[in-house]
């Protein structure tokens, strides 16, 4: 089996579409607008490819995009710093193939050399011991909860420290020309855009 973690392409978009909504009651759903608008601005936008087919994606945001989502905004209100986690997705054929395992040490690796917090919820209603149990073996921890509007399910909320930012913040952000090494690992998403939009929509 091949697995292969890469950034998103523009023409994949539909299917990203297709893989969300076809995931069941516990992600929300999203539409053609909500993906483009990820796809222009989430800081973190990769899929997994197995053996060339599509095989689920994560999103990631930090705290410098207009994003309205109510979890995220709980993280913004208290962090000065952070990547939040928004979703992630495994297509049904793909699931138990550690596939999760393997997007979280991607995005631990992507966060850490530019965030001290990597952030998401966990759905306590229902209540969903199996993402509680991996979150908390990936080193996450219940940094507090709420009841998310409109849906009203009680979420919890999960951080995981990065010890190893303190260390690139200190010799390579705050140092000189505050600038990582120019290495393809630590560069940022080619659609990432500078400042965020205005009235942008989350859920």
């Amino acid at each position: 089996m091949s697995v292969v973690i890469r950034d998103v392409l523009e023409h994949e978009l539909d299917s990203i579409v297709a893989i969300n909504n076809a995931a069941g009651p516990t992600i929300l759903p999203l539409d053609a607008a909500r993906v483009r608008w990820f796809y222009d601005w989430a800081s973190y936008f990769r899929v997994a490819e197995v053996d060339g087919h599509l095989a689920g994606f994560l999103l990631g945001l930090d705290r410098n995009t207009d994003y309205t989502s109510a979890n995220y905004l709980w993280f913004r209100e208290r962090y000065e710093e952070f990547l939040y986690i928004d979703r992630i997705v495994i297509a049904r054929p793909y699931r138990g193939l550690g596939l999760g395992r393997i997007f979280y040490a991607d995005v631990t690796s992507f966060a850490e050399v530019r965030v001290p917090l990597l952030a998401c919820e966990v759905f306590l209603e229902p209540h969903d011991d199996v993402s509680l149990l991996f979150h908390a073996t990936n080193g996450f921890q219940e940094v507090g909860q709420q009841v998310m509007p409109v849906i009203e399910r009680r979420v919890s909320m999960q951080g995981k420290n990065l010890p190893s930012f303190p260390f690139v913040r200190d010799t390579y952000l705050n140092a000189g020309e505050r600038r990582l090494p120019d290495v393809p690992w630590l560069a940022d998403r080619v659609h990432a855009l500078p400042e965020p939009p205005r009235a942008a929509g989350g859920a």
